[in-house]
């Protein structure tokens, strides 16, 4: 429907691939007001298209690819863009975030978002563009790696486009299948496989409408202001930049959250071998980044004489530490090959430390072990097409667990594995995992992690103010991801002295307050978000999506549209059956000193759960209260209450 902001293309395309037919999804400038685009967006129409009988893996799934109001402005990163749907893997919202050129180009072609149901009859790849959808025979790509088949739909094209591609996981309905644009993954969740399921390769866009800011010489100034302020930071604009996202490996390791050996320790003998520093020195090539991307955190490295990706922190942690491999070669061979194949390099590598400890245990002969790095190669691709021994790996941990009775030391939850971070001595960052509405991530869990040693130096055993400090993270983060932003983008929220000086005075004080500030931010969430007015230059993301679609948004309004996307997500969550039993964590993490000589270095989830749970003002089964509904404007769904 058309809009009267700035920045958005007014255009949300429903797509029926089984009738081969598309219509206009009906999405108002006031929906754009109360839940702004990418993964708040898909949360709000999930929440009205997905029925508890859905079959992640049926025509009656629907997918969400959605941008925010800042892709394609300029705006610094801000390439970002959301797919959402049932998640095959979990059974419940699968969200998946990604960079690459796909986002862009979809706005180039005049449109916002996409809502796609159905199933083709045959192999199929969309193709949109400002005139409007094709629908093209995908015979001749069916079955092609996931570079491959870019290629192909770009020269079918035969101009500049962006594109995004299932690779054979997802064809082979793989439940962590990824999807692939340019070089950047949608991993999570297995968004790869209901692709698949749908007969669908992949989509390309192309275009040349520009997204122009309600007030643009403002949003031109505000951005310049703002990108530099991320050269400026010590993370953003210098640690991430030399080293990458591996650049924080070396500090994991330290304190002893370095995900190791399926996650019986927290830190690795070999640990500089695969470090951010290490990858620099010996095999970069050069930085590189997503489209508007100041901070260029992405690697390039050489690869049999050609350049290609070089793995993120989570690759080189789940892969490396995990599985107590520590040849950077291997792990580099290895990315390279589950990208072209299609599958999520989390999920595998958290897979395969279940299967060398079952086998370890003598409970299962998977024909791995930790340290040994040899087949595994070529157990990637018996994974992607369900071969032999990978055909069992391929339904992921909590699945392998559930048959052999593992399910204390099945690094997941929710179904979903946990990201690089060891929590038992960041045990905020524990409960986010718990807590998380797609399963154990990082970023849906609020990243806790950050203030409990990565940018800050809070006391990673304590849980003063962490319940507090999750909730509210985990809203921003929704927030500044549905503006389509980059969430690395708020680290440079926290200001460049206090990271720096995390571990002085200044520091200490820092910290002091943060322990301290449950009772004032349960207070401002009392407030009704219009309300809610005070000056936040420290997120400039609220500035520039104010200026860029003209609306008034303040930081009360920024907060909620994140805490209204979280909610809904809950909601659905519990649609498809979560109760609080499933805000929880493996046995491993809760009962199993990750200090042996202090039984108390364990997560302690049930205080910070139960706490968690009354200041998001959810009841004690871990379900929203009508007063929270109602502040959110919530309250009239159909089965919200």
């Amino acid at each position: 429907m058309a809009t009267r902001l700035g920045a958005y293309t007014g255009t949300v395309l429903q797509i029926d691939l089984t009738a081969q037919a598309v219509s206009e999804y009906p999405w108002t400038d006031d929906d754009r007001r109360r839940f702004l685009g990418g993964k708040v967006m898909a949360a709000r129409i999930l929440y009205d298209l997905l029925a508890p009988e859905t079959d992640a893996l049926g025509p009656e799934n629907t997918i969400v690819i959605a941008t925010g109001p800042l892709n394609g402005t300029g705006a610094p990163s801000t390439a970002r863009f959301d797919v959402s749907a049932l998640s095959p893997l979990t059974g419940v919202l699968g969200t998946s975030n990604s960079g690459g050129s796909f986002g862009t180009y979809l706005k180039k072609a005049g449109v916002d978002a996409l809502v796609i149901t159905g199933c083709a009859v045959a192999p199929m790849w969309l193709e949109i563009a400002e005139e409007g959808v094709k629908f093209r025979d995908a015979t001749d790509v069916w079955g092609m790696r996931t570079s491959a088949a870019q290629t192909a739909l770009r020269d079918a094209v035969g101009e500049k486009c962006g594109t995004i591609v299932a690779g054979p996981a997802g064809e082979n309905l793989v439940p962590y299948a990824a999807l692939v644009s340019d070089e950047r993954v949608a991993g999570r969740t297995g968004m790869g496989a209901v692709f698949g399921s749908k007969n669908l390769k992949g989509i390309a866009a192309h275009g040349g409408r520009r997204a122009e800011p309600a007030q643009a010489d403002a949003f031109r100034a505000h951005v310049k202001k703002w990108t530099a302020s991320l050269k400026a930071h010590p993370v953003a604009g210098d640690r991430l930049p030399k080293y990458g996202t591996a650049g924080f490996l070396g500090t994991m390791n330290e304190l002893g959250i370095l995900g190791t050996r399926n996650f019986r320790e927290g830190s690795f003998e070999a640990a500089e071998a695969i470090s951010g520093e290490t990858l620099a020195e010996t095999r970069l090539v050069s930085q590189t980044g997503c489209l508007s991307c100041p901070i260029r955190c992405g690697r390039m490295v050489e690869l049999d004489g050609e350049r290609v990706k070089g793995p993120e922190l989570e690759t080189l942690v789940l892969l490396g530490s995990n599985l107590g491999v520590s040849d950077l070669g291997r792990i580099i061979e290895w990315n390279r090959e589950l990208d072209e194949l299609g599958l999520d390099t989390m999920t595998t590598g958290v897979t395969l430390s279940l299967a060398m400890e079952l086998t370890e245990r003598g409970q299962w002969d998977a024909g791995v072990s930790f340290g040994n790095a040899e087949g595994l190669f070529e157990l990637f691709s018996d994974i992607a097409y369900k071969r032999g021994v990978g055909e069992m790996l391929a339904a992921g941990s909590r699945a392998i667990a559930r048959q052999y009775g593992a399910l204390d030391i099945a690094m997941q939850a929710k179904g979903l594995e946990l990201a690089a971070y060891e929590p038992r001595n960041a045990i905020g960052h524990g409960l986010g995992y718990a807590v998380s509405n797609r399963g154990a991530c990082h970023l849906n869990g609020g990243y806790g992690v950050a203030l409990e040693g990565l940018a800050l130096k809070m006391n990673g055993r304590s849980q003063r103010g962490k319940h507090a400090l999750v909730a509210m993270f985990q809203d921003l983060m929704e927030a500044v991801s549905a503006a389509g932003g980059c969430l690395f983008t708020t680290l440079g929220v926290l200001p460049g002295p206090l990271v720096t000086g995390a571990g002085g005075p200044l520091g200490k004080v820092a910290n002091a307050v943060l322990g301290s500030a449950s009772g004032a931010l349960r207070a401002m969430r009392a407030v009704p978000p219009g309300a809610l007015g005070i000056p936040m230059p420290l997120v400039p993301h609220i500035r520039a999506v104010e200026l860029a679609t003209g609306m008034r948004i303040g930081f009360g309004g920024f907060w909620a549209i994140g805490e209204r996307g979280y909610t809904l997500e809950r909601l659905i969550g519990l649609r498809f059956g979560i109760t609080a039993e499933d805000d929880t964590l493996p046995g491993r993490l809760t009962t199993e000193p990750i200090d042996p000589r202090d039984p108390s270095s364990v997560v302690p989830l049930a205080p910070m759960k139960r706490r968690y749970y009354a200041h998001r003002g959810w009841d004690v089964d871990g379900r929203p209260k009508p007063s929270l509904l109602k502040r959110l404007g919530l309250e009239n769904l159909s089965d919200a209450g």
